[in-house]
């Protein structure tokens, strides 16, 4: 018997009130309801105490410090790239449909004075893959840090391999190696096959090696003035928080003067004759409000969602129900046919269910907090799927006021 469960159509449904539905009152609860004789409706209201800390946060900013969200001009890390071999793989590495790995392999072996004919060698416990890694400022010689490798031929999985010695190298120079990396890779999945069938978690031809390279040699690096001036540089842009940083510094440093250039730039003038690596010191630990801005990130691909806590909805009403179909395929195997050695006919048999589940019903009041959105969802059982469909249904109404980033 073979059972096909077909998902046809899942209805997400967005409606404004003044479009078909009535507006709820304000407040910032999120309501669930279903057919009144089966599920009473079921009020969800926020938790005071938490609300609160949200808005406070929402509407100062959230405390951290300036090294967690600015850096100094000048210090900044440097992307490493280079090639190798992962060996000691079960039989899951390329195949000879990946001739460079054969070649690389008889490279490294000559190395060591032993010459093979690449032409010769069924390699199944090898894989090349690339490596890249970040080199930190301030990194010296001796420092590790950690690397990936990800498969460039055709390997069906990196679970079990080590790293052989390779160099890693800047984008500019492709001759001297920055660090060399080595050891026993960790992926973060697992593949398993047997009978035609198989089961995969995350992706196996990709991997860590953490701690796994050395930095030979430090990359020199030089830090931005402008006389006597140093300058702060923002990771995300935010107007709002480069004035709060400006703001707080000069409070700090009376004899400083600190003025935001832009929404990413800070820039900060030293009295003379003063240390500028002791001033940078004290100002990396200075603790600020940092905006939060309204953002909601969505990866179709992993499934995840991430909403900040500045998100807010308007009024607005979500519906959800879907139409399963099933279908049970059975074979049974007939009579033979008399004085005949024909072998008897399978008969195929179908049965075809349709399910319907009831449609769910949330109600979003003015200036929904993420904590309602957040008990919606739980009470709607939504998969992230639905999720994904129902916020980009909230956005095109004009119900999400946030920024939406699809990955």
């Amino acid at each position: 018997m073979k059972l096909l469960s077909v998902s046809i159509i899942a209805a997400l449904v967005v409606i404004a009130p003044g479009q078909g539905a009535p507006a709820s009152k304000a407040g910032g609860a999120a309501k669930v309801a279903a057919k009144p004789q089966k599920n009473p409706v079921v009020t969800v209201g926020p938790e005071d105490k938490i609300n609160a800390e949200i808005r406070r946060v929402n509407e100062e900013g959230l405390d951290v410090r300036i090294k967690d969200i600015a850096r100094f001009r000048g210090v900044r890390s440097n992307q490493l790239m280079g090639y190798g071999l992962v060996v000691g793989l079960n039989g899951s590495g390329d195949s000879q449909k990946t001739p460079f790995t054969a070649t690389l392999m008889a490279n490294a072996m000559r190395k060591f004075g032993t010459l093979v004919d690449p032409a010769a060698m069924n390699l199944k416990n090898v894989a090349t893959v690339s490596i890249i890694a970040e080199l930190p400022p301030f990194a010296s010689p001796g420092n590790s840090i950690d690397v990936t490798v990800q498969s460039i031929g055709d390997a069906k999985s990196l679970e079990g391999g080590i790293l052989l010695q390779a160099g890693l190298f800047g984008a500019n120079d492709d001759a001297n190696a920055i660090a060399v990396a080595q050891g026993p890779i960790t992926v973060g999945g697992f593949n398993a096959s047997g009978g035609g069938s198989s089961v995969q978690k995350n992706h196996v031809t990709v991997g860590r090696v953490s701690s796994g390279a050395i930095v030979e040699r430090s990359v020199p690096y030089q830090m931005v003035f402008t006389g006597n001036t140093m300058y702060l540089e923002l990771d995300q842009g935010d107007i709002t928080t480069a004035e709060r940083i400006a703001a707080k510094l000069q409070q700090k440093f009376a004899s400083y003067r600190i003025k935001a250039v832009d929404g990413g730039t800070v820039a900060i003038q030293l009295p003379l004759k003063s240390n500028p690596l002791h001033a940078m010191a004290q100002i990396e630990t200075t603790v600020v409000k940092a905006d939060i801005p309204a953002v909601v990130t969505i990866n179709e691909r992993t499934g995840t969602i991430t909403i900040s806590g500045n998100v807010k909805l308007g009024p607005a009403i979500v519906a959800r129900g879907s139409l399963k179909v099933i279908i049970r395929e059975t074979t049974e195997v007939g009579a033979q046919a008399p004085f005949t050695n024909n072998p008897p006919t399978p008969v195929t048999n179908t049965e075809v269910t349709a399910k319907e589940s009831e449609v769910q019903i949330g109600v979003l009041s003015p200036n929904t907090t993420l904590t309602d959105l957040a008990k919606l969802f739980q009470k709607l059982r939504v998969s992230a799927t639905d999720m994904i469909a129902i916020l980009d249904q909230l956005k095109a109404q004009g119900a999400l006021k946030a920024k939406v980033k699809v990955l």
